[in-house]
C-alpha cells in the first residue's frame, strides 16, 4: 500500500503545551503513477530532481546556487506581497490569512520561508522525493506546510479553491511546455492576486553562464541539469501570463556577481529573471 503524506500541524493543550499532530492528506509519499501526461510534466527532469533530492537543504550541495539566489528572492517576493496587499511590514508574520502557492517547489526551499511568514503555503511539485525531502525538513523546524505529491493540472481538475499568491519559481525551464504551464498556474491566481514567476532567459549569455559556467566550469550543478532550448524569453513569459487574464507589472533581472558572490536585482534579464504579474479584481 502506498504511505500517506502527512501534513504537520501544532496546537496548544488546555495549559498551553505545545502539541504535534500529523494528519493524513491522502496524498502518496512513493512515485505518483497517476500523474498524467501533461504540460506541467517531463519525465526526464523529475528523474533529475529525484536523483539530487537528499540534497535539497544542504548549502554546499548540488542546490548550492539556488541558496545563495534564495535571500535575494525571498526579500523580493516578501516586498511585493506586502505593497501589492497593503500587508503590515513590521510584522512578523504579514502573510497571515494569505493562501499561497509555490508550483514546482522542489525540496521546500522558498515554500516553508513563506509559511514561516505566515501564510497558508501549498508547495505542489511530480517528484515524489523532493516533497519528502521538504516535508523532513518542515517536519524538524516544527513549520506547517501543506506539501503535496501532484500536478498543476491536478489542483485544477480537483476544484482547488483560487491562491492569493502564485509563484512558479526556477521551474518553468524543466516543464514540458512553459505557456501551458504559466497559463495553468495563472487559473489557480485569485481575483486580486499576485503571481511571481523567476527562470532563465533563453540566450547566448545565459548559455554561456548558466550551462557551460554553473555546470561544466565552476560545477555548481551536475552537468544536464538544464536544456538550453527550455529556457524561457521574458517575452514569451509575458505573453502566456496577459493571455491567461493577467495585468504583467513588471520584469526584473537578477544577476550574479563573481567577485561578491551575491546575486542583486536589477534591469539585466540577460541570464536569470523575475515577473510580476496580477489578476485584477472581478476577473476570474
Amino acid at each position: 500500500m502506498p504511505l500517506l503524506s502527512l501534513k504537520t500541524c501544532y496546537s496548544r493543550d488546555p495549559v498551553g503545551r505545545r502539541i504535534k499532530q500529523s494528519i493524513p492528506m491522502g496524498k502518496t509519499l512513493l512515485r505518483d503513477e497517476t500523474i498524467p501526461e501533461a504540460p506541467s510534466v517531463d519525465p526526464a527532469e523529475i528523474d533529475k530532481f529525484r536523483a539530487m533530492a537528499a540534497d535539497w537543504w544542504s548549502p554546499t550541495g548540488k542546490f548550492a546556487p539556488l541558496h545563495k539566489f534564495n535571500p535575494v528572492r525571498l526579500t523580493f517576493i516578501r516586498d511585493r506581497a506586502v505593497a501589492h496587499f497593503g500587508l503590515d511590514d513590521a510584522s512578523r508574520e504579514p502573510f497571515e490569512g494569505l493562501r499561497l502557492l509555490d508550483a514546482g517547489c522542489g525540496g521546500g526551499l522558498v515554500t516553508e520561508p513563506m509559511a514561516r511568514l505566515g501564510a497558508h503555503a501549498v508547495g505542489i511539485d511530480a517528484g515524489d522525493s523532493n516533497i519528502k525531502a521538504a516535508m523532513v525538513h518542515a517536519d524538524q523546524g516544527h513549520v506547517d506546510v501543506d506539501y503535496r505529491v501532484g500536478t498543476i493540472e491536478g489542483l485544477i481538475a480537483a476544484g482547488e479553491k483560487p491562491f492569493d499568491v502564485v509563484l512558479a519559481l526556477e521551474v518553468v525551464e524543466h516543464v514540458s511546455d512553459a505557456a501551458t504551464f504559466l497559463a495553468d498556474c495563472a487559473k489557480l491566481l485569485a481575483p486580486g492576486g499576485l503571481m511571481i514567476v523567476a527562470t532563465l532567459n533563453r540566450t547566448a549569455k545565459a548559455f554561456a553562464l548558466a550551462i557551460v559556467g554553473a555546470e561544466h566550469v565552476l560545477r555548481w550543478l551536475p552537468v544536464g541539469t538544464h536544456e538550453w532550448s527550455k529556457f524561457v524569453t521574458p517575452e514569451e513569459a509575458k505573453a502566456a501570463l496577459a493571455g491567461a487574464g493577467l495585468d504583467v507589472r513588471d520584469t526584473i533581472g537578477v544577476s550574479y556577481s563573481p567577485l561578491s558572490g551575491r546575486w542583486s536585482l536589477g534591469t539585466d534579464t540577460g541570464v536569470n529573471y523575475m515577473v510580476v504579474a496580477t489578476r485584477p479584481e472581478g476577473r476570474s
